[in-house]
């Protein structure tokens, strides 16, 4: 099997898994977005997931969304291809990404939001954004507390330059207790936020290629797959469902 056939094969599979979990769920799986992260791949195996259906792209990287933004130019039929930062975000290469990104998963500080905002506003732009949250409170993990974001929410969604889009986070791994816990309870902080600004909170990104079913079913509405969407080593069999 061709490398393309295999990423279309693959895409076939998750999809049915996708809908599998909406279905449990009571929801419909058109309101998923799969987000490919390219982070480990070429342009060349970009250009492959774009060919058999995928239109989002994932980095982790500025310094990596740039090269493959510009290697991508060479393919002009995917003009209509989107590239979204899900890393960590430092203040010094905000420059990098704003402008050049559909959505920044990861403002995961007050100080860091005010940053994209004194950026977004100096280049006359409206950066799309998510609050990360570190539902589970592990300390390898960064992004605001539950309690900072609800102390903090007022000024977040005050900042000019800014549209607060939704949330997202990352659970636990090889616990699937505890990460539908972490996505049941990013679900509930929303619905929380909501209630107390007034602002609705459209996008959940939860849910990564081992987990991303559980992460369906309690909510999320953007699921990252790296190894999953890209690699053959990693198999459908890995994932939780």
């Amino acid at each position: 099997m061709d490398y393309e056939s295999f990423l279309a094969e693959r895409r076939s599979e998750i999809l049915e898994v996708v809908a599998n979990a909406a279905k449990r769920s009571g929801r419909d799986a058109s309101e998923i977005e799969l987000v490919a992260v390219t982070k480990t791949v070429q342009p060349e195996a970009v250009r492959g997931a774009y060919q058999v259906g995928y239109r989002i792209f994932g980095e982790n990287r500025p310094q990596e969304l740039g090269r493959k933004i510009e290697a991508l130019k060479a393919w002009p039929d995917m003009s209509d291809a989107r590239f979204d930062m899900i890393g960590n975000l430092q203040t010094n290469k905000i420059n990098h990404v704003i402008g050049r990104v559909g959505l920044i998963h990861s403002v995961s500080s007050a100080h860091l939001a005010h940053a994209i905002s004194v950026r977004s506003q100096a280049r006359s732009l409206t950066c799309k954004v998510l609050l990360e949250v570190n539902v589970s409170g592990e300390e390898s993990k960064s992004g605001f507390s539950p309690q900072d974001i609800r102390a903090a929410a007022d000024e977040l969604f005050g900042l000019p330059g800014l549209e607060i889009c939704g949330l997202m986070t990352m659970a636990p791994k090889d616990d699937a207790s505890a990460a539908r816990r972490t996505f049941s309870g990013l679900r509930e902080l929303r619905d929380e936020l909501t209630q107390k600004t007034g602002h609705t909170l459209p996008a959940l990104s939860c849910g990564m290629s081992d987990d991303f079913p559980l992460a369906i079913e309690e909510g999320s509405t953007m699921i990252r797959l790296g190894r999953l969407v890209f690699s053959p080593e990693h198999t459908m069999a890995s994932v939780l469902q």
